[in-house]
């Protein structure tokens, strides 16, 4: 259970370290005591909670106290972040009512696709080998949804094709990411991890979005943004050893870069096996490759 998203979403006092907490516990104060401190611990591996003074307590019954709801909702709010276990088994395969495909009007890509792309400083033709992208033209609809002018990123999850992004080339389009449309991704896209599962290793390079990975190489993966979701905090937890959080320099993607590291860290003994990736001064996907090449080595090594 993501507990720590938890007490914030419901404005609770936590502590993760100090006073009366064990390492890689999140403590508050017990509703089953007099307790006038943060006597009341939650072991993120057992799922459970311990009051210091007066024991052990059962999970259902202990939520209900702190947020002062009934039993019912206490066990709907303890699904809702994340149930009754710590880790996520991989993401099951949902075939929705409409099925998966892509936007129509689709290409190899386009010249324009291509320039903007080395404009970026990529290899579109490398690109195109490595993660499969593909360009949509003018007239590219999907249920009504215009998808036109457009790189679609295929996404993989257990080497197959779940779902898609489309990145727009034209810089005017006010939406630059177009995901899927829920109804036809076969795994939603943010309950799962954009990159190469099968190149990954026991460090995990998190950046925001596919072009960050496209830079960094397959050790990394995406949140397909900075609003993440506590399925993929629970998924990169149970993936990898140690996290590297590698989010953009820009003041709100480093403030969300240190809340993902906070909750990530209940699910790791040393708090050196999540950290945030020093030295980036824009964007991962803005650094020149020989910078990230070296930057990657740094982080595995």
């Amino acid at each position: 259970m993501d507990i720590i998203q938890l007490y914030q979403d419901f404005s609770i006092p936590y502590y993760t370290e100090g006073k009366n907490v064990a390492d890689g516990w999140v403590n508050v104060q017990c509703p089953h005591c007099d307790d006038r401190s943060n006597h009341l611990g939650f072991n993120p591996e057992s799922n459970s909670f311990v009051c210091w003074r007066c024991g052990k307590h059962k999970t259902t019954e202990t939520i209900a106290a702190i947020l002062n709801v009934s039993w019912k909702e206490s066990k709907r709010i303890q699904e809702q972040y994340g149930g009754y276990t710590i880790t996520n088994a991989a993401p099951k395969v949902e075939i929705h009512k409409r099925g998966f495909k892509y936007p129509s009007d689709t290409h190899e890509l386009l010249p324009h696709h291509k320039m903007y792309l080395e404009n970026r400083d990529y290899d579109p033709e490398q690109l195109e080998r490595d993660w499969g992208l593909f360009s949509t033209g003018p007239m590219s609809v999907l249920d009504q949804i215009n998808y036109s002018r457009r790189i679609i990123i295929p996404i993989e999850w257990d080497k197959r094709v779940v779902t898609f992004q489309g990145r727009d080339v034209t810089g005017k389009n006010p939406i630059k990411y177009k995901a899927c449309p829920k109804p036809r991704e076969l795994i939603e896209h943010q309950t799962i991890l954009g990159g190469k599962q099968e190149h990954w290793g026991e460090t995990g390079i998190i950046v925001e979005g596919f072009f960050d990975v496209f830079r960094l190489g397959f050790s990394s993966c995406c949140c397909f943004g900075i609003e993440y979701t506590p399925a993929q905090v629970r998924l990169i937890a149970k993936t990898f050893k140690r996290v590297a959080i590698a989010f953009d320099y820009e003041i709100q993607a480093q403030r969300k870069a240190r809340k993902l590291k906070e909750q990530l860290g209940i699910y790791y003994r040393k708090k050196s096996d999540v950290f945030i990736v020093e030295g980036i001064q824009d964007d991962p996907g803005k650094m020149k490759q020989s910078e990230a090449d070296y930057l990657v080595k740094q982080i595995l090594k």
